[in-house]
Order: structure tokens, then sequence, then C-alpha cells
């Protein structure tokens, strides 16, 4: 899987709109989309997953919206073989509901969610208009994440 690829796998995960800046850092390298005014990024679709982190690095981060700065740590847990149907992303497990898109970063989300969870704080009607009526910080709904997955194509990577 390219990199660019698994962007969009994160991004249709977690429900966001690509609506920011990201990027992956791989063993001191970084990895985003063409950038005229940051050359130092080197592109994500031009590489897979497997060469930017080889045999190494099971370990990377991925960074979106560096406004809310949502940091996460990706970890490679197992390479499947060729015949494992990559073009196919699947959610195997997850927990807790993923926080709204521009929401502040993680102390914002924590404003959310006070927010959202007292009735009688001036901001509840907003979040919940915000988020389309309820909101259970708890839930996961793992078929439809990949209900939502089920609609990316992933493109076949020839490794090198």
């Amino acid at each position: 899987m390219r990199l660019a690829d698994l962007h969009q796998v994160i991004q249709t995960a977690f429900g966001w709109t690509d609506s920011h800046l990201h990027l992956f850092e791989i063993a001191g390298q970084r990895f985003g989309p063409p950038d005229d005014f940051d050359e130092s990024f080197l592109d994500e679709a031009e590489v897979t997953v497997f060469q930017a982190a080889g045999r190494s690095a099971k370990r990377f981060s991925y960074m979106y919206d560096f406004g809310d700065d949502w940091g996460h740590e990706i970890v490679v847990e197992k390479v499947i073989g060729e015949d494992s149907n990559p073009e196919r992303p699947l959610c195997i497990g997850g927990r807790r509901h993923r926080p709204p898109e521009d929401c502040g970063g993680a102390p914002g989300y924590t404003e959310f969610l006070q927010a959202i969870r007292d009735s009688q704080h001036p901001d509840h009607a907003a979040m919940r208009e915000r988020v389309g009526g309820t909101f259970d910080p708890e839930e996961f709904d793992i078929a439809a994440v990949n209900r939502a997955l089920a609609g990316l194509l992933v493109r076949r990577a020839q490794v090198q």
C-alpha cells in the first residue's frame, strides 16, 4: 500500500474530510503530498509503506491537521503476502468514537466532550447540532467503518 493510500484509509476510518495538511514521519524522513512550499517532504504517492518503513521501522508517525495536531502512531504488526487482497482495506478492531473534524485537537475535544455530556453547558446545543444529534464518545461501530472503507480502492503497489 502506498503511503498516500494509507492516508486515505486513515481519513476514511476517522470519518474526516482530508481538508488539512498531513505528513508521515518514518525513520527520520517526512512523506506527504507534493508541496511547493516545503520541498523537504518526499512524495507519499511514490512510496509504499514497506519501502518507507522497510523491515526496521515497525513504528512511525502520522500527523493530521497541523493546527489541531492529531498525532497518530502507526504500528506495523504483520506483513501479509501478496495474495491477501490488498485492494480492500479492512478494520479489524477499534474503540471509542473518533473526534469530530476541526474540534481543536486534544484540548478542544476535551471541551467538546464536556459540552456534549452536560445539557446545561452553554455550548451543548451547538455541539449536538455540529455532530448531527447524539454523540457517544465510547461508541465504536466497526461495521460502519468497514462500509466506508469498502468504498476505497487501494492501488496495488509494486514493491521494488
